[in-house]
C-alpha cells in the first residue's frame, strides 16, 4: 500500500474539520515519521502535526499513548487554572472520530495527531545563554506542574532506562563476554567504569530507600524539545513526550547538563576541548530552580550536581558497552565512533568530579 493511500486513510480517521490543503514531511526527528497538515475552513487555516510512531523503538505504543494522554490532560488542567494558553503551553492530542487518542491503520501502524503550536520554534543548538536558560525554566516548570501527578501510575515504556546499577551489570557482562574481542584495547576505559561501581549505585540506592521521590520525568531534556516563542524568546512548551515515565528529577536535570554544558561535541576526539562549562551550568541551575518554584525537595536540589555526573557516567558506560558488543545500538559514522563518544563522556565525568564543590556552591546560591 502506497504512503499517499495510507495517509488518506489515517487523516480521514481523525476529527479534523475543513478541507485538507497540505500534507508535508516535517521536522528533523529520526524516530517517528512526522507530517504537517494544513486544513482550511471558512477562510482560515489550522495546522496539525501527524505522526506515525516507530514500533521498533516504542514496542508498547498503547501504553506510551496512555502516558501522553494522562500527562497532557493534567497539564491542560494546571495551565487553565493558572490562566494560561492551553493550545500553546502543552501538547494537545486530537481524537479520532471514534474518540481515541491514536489510530491503528490497516497496516497495523499507530498514528497520532497534535494541534500545531503556532509562532514558536525549536532549536537544535544553544545559540546564546538565554536559549539554555529558557530550556531550564521550561523543564523546571514541567516538574512543578507535574509535582503532584501520581508518577507510579505511568507505564515504564523503556524498562530500566536510567537504572544505572542495571547498566553497570550489563557493562560487566559485555566485558566478560567480549564478543568482538575489543576489551584488550580499552582496558583504561573499562577500569574507569569499574572504579566507579559505588557511583553507579548512588541515586538508585537513594530512590530505593525512599530518599528521592518518584517523579514524572521527560527523559530527553535537550533544547530541541522546547518550543521557544518567536516574539518573546521565552520557552512556552515542552514537547516530545514519548519517553515520559516515572523517574528521578535529578536525572532530567543531569542529562541537560551532560549535553548542554559540555565545551565539546559528544564525539569530540580531542579530549583537551572537553570540560563542563561552569558558566553554562550556572545558567541552567538558575533557570531550572526558578522553573521548579519550590516543587523539589531540599535533597533533590542538593543532588542536582550528582545527577549531572551520574547521567554523564551512565551515557559513557552505554557507549562503551555498545562498542564492546559491536555497535548494534547507537548509530556510528566511523570506526571507533562509540569509543570516541565514551571517552568524551568520561573526560566530562572526571572534570565534573573535580568541579563538584563549585557545582554544589552554585546550587546553594539559587536554592
Amino acid at each position: 500500500m502506497e504512503l499517499k493511500d495510507i495517509l488518506k486513510e489515517v487523516i480521514g480517521a481523525f476529527s479534523l474539520d475543513g478541507e485538507l490543503k497540505e500534507c508535508i514531511p516535517f521536522g528533523s526527528g529520526h524516530i517517528n515519521d512526522t507530517f504537517r497538515l494544513t486544513f482550511s475552513e471558512n477562510g482560515s487555516d489550522k495546522r496539525y502535526i501527524l505522526q506515525r510512531m516507530n514500533k521498533s523503538i516504542f514496542t508498547k505504543p498503547v501504553e506510551l499513548m496512555e502516558n501522553i494522554s494522562g500527562v497532557t490532560s493534567w497539564l491542560k488542567k494546571k495551565i487553565e487554572e493558572a490562566g494560561g494558553d492551553v493550545e500553546r503551553e502543552t501538547l494537545n492530542l486530537v481524537s479520532t472520530r471514534d474518540g481515541n487518542p491514536y489510530y491503528v491503520d490497516s497496516q497495523g501502524d499507530y498514528w497520532r495527531v497534535y494541534i500545531f503550536i503556532e509562532g514558536a520554534t525549536c532549536f537544535d543548538l544553544v545559540e546564546n545563554d538565554n536559549d539554555f536558560y529558557q530550556s531550564a525554566v521550561a523543564f523546571g516548570h514541567f516538574q512543578r506542574l507535574l509535582a503532584d501527578y501520581p508518577a507510579e501510575t505511568l507505564h515504564e515504556t523503556i524498562v530500566d532506562f536510567h537504572n544505572t546499577v542495571d547498566r553497570f551489570r550489563k557493562f560487566k557482562a559485555a566485558v566478560d563476554a567480549d564478543p568482538c574481542k575489543r576489551a584488550e584495547g580499552v582496558q583504561k576505559e573499562i577500569q574507569f567504569v569499574l572504579d566507579r561501581e559505588a557511583l553507579a549505585h548512588t541515586l538508585c540506592d537513594m530512590q530505593e530507600q525512599g530518599e528521592l521521590p518518584l517523579r514524572v520525568t521527560h527523559n530527553d531534556t535537550k533544547l530541541n524539545n522546547i518550543m521557544i516563542d518567536d516574539k518573546t524568546g521565552a520557552a512556552i512548551c515542552v514537547i516530545d513526550l514519548d519517553t515520559v515515565m516515572p523517574g528521578l528529577s535529578v536525572n532530567d536535570f543531569g542529562d541537560s547538563i551532560r549535553f548542554g554544558a559540555s565545551t565539546g561535541a559528544e564525539d569530540e576526539q580531542d579530549l583537551s576541548k572537553v570540560s563542563c562549562n561552569l558558566h553554562l551550568y550556572e545558567v541552567y541551575v538558575k533557570g531550572f530552580i526558578e522553573g521548579c518554584a519550590g516543587a523539589l525537595t531540599d535533597l533533590e536540589l542538593e543532588m542536582l550536581p550528582m545527577g549531572a555526573i551520574l547521567m554523564t557516567f551512565e551515557c559513557g558506560m552505554r557507549f562503551l558497552t555498545d562498542y564492546l558488543e559491536g555497535d548494534h545500538y547507537f548509530k556510528i559514522h566511523r570506526e571507533g565512533h562509540n569509543l570516541d563518544r565514551c571517552r568524551t563522556q568520561f573526560k566530562l565525568v572526571s572534570d565534573m568530579e573535580e568541579k563538584l564543590p563549585q557545582m554544589k556552591d552554585i546550587v546553594e546560591k539559587y536554592k
